[in-house]
């Protein structure tokens, strides 16, 4: 029996599919409804916190709604445990399904969520937050 020189179309097809559940594995899962707590404190310069704005951090949104008052939530909208995508000077966004949340308290804004964002805790030591 004579080997082939190049692989077979189903040889191809059949490890494309291998890799492809070899990611998912890998990766799928990673935003549960605790993916915050799950990775640990995330640090930041309290410099770089817009006042009025905030910034995603890390598994967090971190916001500073007035000047020298900091919250912090978890990234994952509510509607469905995605990651938020930015934080402009009116709300956090979910731009998935148009979801946006109070940069002070994380409460509904718009849905199709229907409940506030998960707080977390922000210690501040000098210019430093920590979020967790």
């Amino acid at each position: 029996m004579t080997a082939h020189p190049h692989p077979t179309r189903r040889a191809v097809l059949s490890s494309a599919g291998i890799a492809a559940i070899t990611l998912c594995l890998g990766g799928c899962g990673s935003a549960g409804p605790d993916a915050a707590g799950s990775a640990g404190p995330a640090t930041v310069p309290a410099s770089e916190i817009p006042i009025g704005g905030g910034r995603i951090v890390g598994r967090f949104v971190v916001t500073q709604p007035t000047k020298g008052t900091f919250e912090a939530f978890s990234y994952l909208c509510t509607h469905q445990n995605l990651p938020v995508q930015q934080v402009t000077d009116a709300a956090v966004v979910c731009g998935r399904h148009g979801s946006s949340f109070s940069l002070a308290d994380g409460s509904v804004l718009t849905g199709p969520a229907t409940k506030p964002l998960t707080r977390a805790t922000v210690t501040a030591n000098g210019d430093t937050l920590t979020i967790s």
